[in-house]
């Protein structure tokens, strides 16, 4: 209890005790001495109640009246209750400034935003970019369920992922040629935020770079072919001193040339959206066709450990299939000294598969692994062009698996090696014919 509040209470008392002991010394004068302290004691008890009764309505008015300036208990607790509604009254317009100001910048926002009830899936609130983006309207839409009135936008199972649900890119309800990025952001128990942003440009640009690279490569493809056979025509002369720099020529041209042709393949899978052929892909063959590749690029200066314990065999596009494995393969041997080992490994892993590749090279620092898989991307600039890379191969290989809802996984550790996983989800999986199943098994081994 603060100082004041105790001398307000002891003053009260002391006076209380006064008008008592007076009250027994009148009564004891007149010769009623009970009579007359009931009558002080029921007076005084009808003057606090008075009070209390102020106190109330001055509680539940909700008006501002001025404190008292007297002493005695009750008007400490008028002080202090007027303290406490000038206090309530500075939060209440504070926390309304705020809201405010996060309503402004809600509206500000480029992006349409929606409050979501996360029970119902009805809306609670939106800003005012809902309206040209979404077609909302308020105050009709207000408590209106979101999938019916987005309609014919597929979010009735979009919204069932709750806090697991991807980014949506959808044609806009307004405009078909419109396309929204959706995204859901569960921010409480029980609201979602429901996030629409407008990235129409945004893909026109990603479309125009890609049909530029395709444009350029295929304009590539003529020249290089054309040095290519002028070339090997003057590699035939016996020019000895000259045949360093053809060598070199030849080399350089071989590397553009394979550039030409990742930044094509590239090309061609980031516009498809979906893979063409799909099969049943034996991989007892494929398995022993990357054994062989990786032992070509080797020349015998790596062991090359081959095993094929899942026995199963993929669905999906064999051609793609095969040159995602083959760049992980290859990049295995290029980047792993001589003496090394590369592991190639088909093995079951929950309800799916996945296919490493494992090497003992020079590993990957874990700041570079976040970025390993963007175009053109290098650990050792100086490294890869030695060893021939495009810096193309991983974006390739994160493309494939995408194409077949795959992922790639990448554990690195400097100086003891890496380890490139392809995870297949069991929608993959086929069951492997009993000859098939047998080759497998003697091939892993050999």
């Amino acid at each position: 209890m603060p100082p004041h509040a105790r001398t307000a209470w002891f003053r009260t008392l002391g006076l209380l005790v006064l008008v008592l002991l007076g009250a027994a010394v009148l009564g004891v004068v007149v010769g009623y001495p009970w009579e007359v302290l009931a009558t002080v004691a029921l007076g005084v008890v009808a003057w606090h109640y008075w009070r209390l009764h102020r106190v109330l309505g001055r509680l539940t008015a909700r008006q501002r009246y001025a404190p008292p300036d007297g002493i005695g208990v009750w008007n400490e607790l008028d002080r202090l209750l007027h303290r406490g509604q000038v206090e309530m009254r500075g939060r209440k317009r504070r926390l309304v400034e705020m809201l405010r100001a996060y309503r402004a910048a809600a509206a500000a926002l480029p992006d349409a935003i929606v409050v979501v009830d996360r029970n119902s899936q009805r809306i609670q609130w939106f800003n005012e970019t809902g309206t040209p983006l979404l077609g909302l309207r308020y105050p009709d839409d207000i408590d209106a369920p979101l999938v019916e009135r987005l309609q014919p936008l597929p979010l009735a199972h979009w919204l069932a992922g709750g806090r697991n649900a991807e980014a949506l890119e959808t044609p806009s309800p307004l405009d078909s040629s419109t396309t929204l990025s959706l995204r859901l952001i569960p921010y409480s128990e029980n609201l979602w935020l429901l996030v629409a942003r407008d990235v129409t440009r945004l893909l026109q640009l990603e479309q125009m770079r890609r049909d530029f690279v395709a444009n350029v490569s295929h304009e590539l493809r003529t020249p290089l072919t054309v040095i290519h056979g002028y070339l090997d025509m003057i590699e035939q002369e016996d020019l000895p001193e000259w045949q360093p720099m053809f060598n070199e020529m030849q080399r350089q041209s071989q590397r553009m040339t394979q550039l030409v042709e990742d930044l094509l393949t590239l090309s061609r899978l980031e516009s498809q959206g979906t893979l063409s052929t799909e099969e049943t892909v034996a991989m007892a063959p494929v398995l022993t066709t990357l054994r062989r590749e990786a032992n070509a690029l080797s020349q015998g200066r790596h062991r090359i450990d081959v095993e094929d314990s899942a026995m199963v065999d993929l669905f999906g596009a064999g051609k793609e299939l095969h040159s995602a494995f083959s760049n992980l393969v290859s990049n295995a041997v290029r980047y792993t000294p001589a003496g090394g080992a590369i592991g190639i490994r088909f093995l079951r892993a929950g309800r799916g598969v996945v296919l490493e590749v494992s090497d003992s090279g020079y590993g990957i620092p874990a700041a570079h692994l976040p970025r390993i898989t963007e175009r053109f991307y290098r650990v050792s600039t100086s490294r890869s062009r030695e060893s021939g890379g495009t810096g193309l191969g991983l974006a390739i290989v994160k493309h494939i698996l995408n194409l077949h809802q795959a992922r790639l996984e990448i554990t690195s550790e400097v100086g003891r090696g890496s380890i490139f996983a392809c995870h297949f989800g069991s929608e993959r999986i086929r069951p492997r014919d009993a000859g098939d199943a047998d080759t497998g098994r003697a091939e892993a081994h050999a």
